[in-house]
């Protein structure tokens, strides 16, 4: 039996300050999703502090971007899951190890005594989202929100006739909207099933209106897959799109 969509809270946490010193993170209590907003371009001096908590290998990858933008994104991103995941799990920073799924995607190791912390983390421009659940999987995006393409061009690859048709109804000047609001919330759910673009894009339905979401319209081929998930937006300022789905955690009861 499915857990009741309604048991499945989403908590926006405040923003994390730019040095990740001096804030407590919130017990991670079951059928709760934590999400946390992350400013990216902070100043080099911000910066530096931040290289201590990535592991070797995430320093030398950090090196190995040609713009410094690009590496201060992956420095602050990689040192705040890092500071979170910590706290979530009762361990130092350093000490976070991950593995690596086919499709590339990190996850921590299986613990025994209690339900693993699930992760997911999405970047756009200035801002990171870094969702967390215990015991159940995840997907989150971000998208930031552009008017410089055809959007149909696109839709045209990737969404499904039924998102194409809503798409075509939506006036001209709220299509770029319409289509990031599409986008954030299929790249959440290829996030949360962990299969990445291996998922074909047109085998399930998502909404495109402005209303917050409860769930996916459909799934295919199985049409019972769309009771297992849950579908949220995130707010963020102006000029960002971004969705969640989550996982409905079963019970025995």
């Amino acid at each position: 039996m499915s857990t009741p969509r309604a048991l499945v809270r989403v908590i926006v946490q405040p923003d994390m300050p730019s040095a990740l010193g001096g804030r407590t993170v919130p017990a991670l209590s079951p059928y709760q999703v934590h999400v946390w907003r992350q400013r990216l371009l902070l100043s080099q001096r911000d910066v530096q502090p931040l290289l201590s908590l990535l592991s070797p290998d995430e320093r030398d990858r950090a090196q190995r971007f040609r713009f410094d933008k690009d590496q201060i994104s992956f420095i602050v991103c990689r040192a705040t899951l890092r500071a979170l995941l910590a706290q979530y799990s009762s361990r130092l920073p350093a000490d976070i190890q991950f593995l690596y799924s086919e499709y590339g995607r990190p996850a921590l190791p299986q613990s025994t005594d209690a339900a693993v912390v699930e992760f997911n983390v999405s970047h756009s421009d200035e801002i990171a989202l870094l969702a967390f659940a215990r015991g159940f999987r995840i997907g989150i995006d971000v998208e930031k929100v552009r008017s410089d393409f055809n959007p149909f061009e696109i839709a045209e690859r990737f969404f499904s006739s039924a998102e194409r048709k809503a798409l075509s109804e939506v006036p001209a000047n709220e299509q770029h909207e319409a289509f990031f609001r599409c986008w954030t919330r299929k790249e959440a759910f290829i996030k949360a099933l962990g299969e990445g673009l291996s998922h074909p894009l047109d085998q399930f339905d998502v909404p495109i209106g402005p209303e917050n979401p409860e769930a996916l319209l459909a799934t295919r081929p199985d049409e019972q897959e769309v009771r297992r998930w849950m579908l949220a937006d995130v707010s963020l300022p102006d000029g960002y799109a971004a969705a969640l789905v989550a996982e409905l955690p079963t019970h025995g009861e």
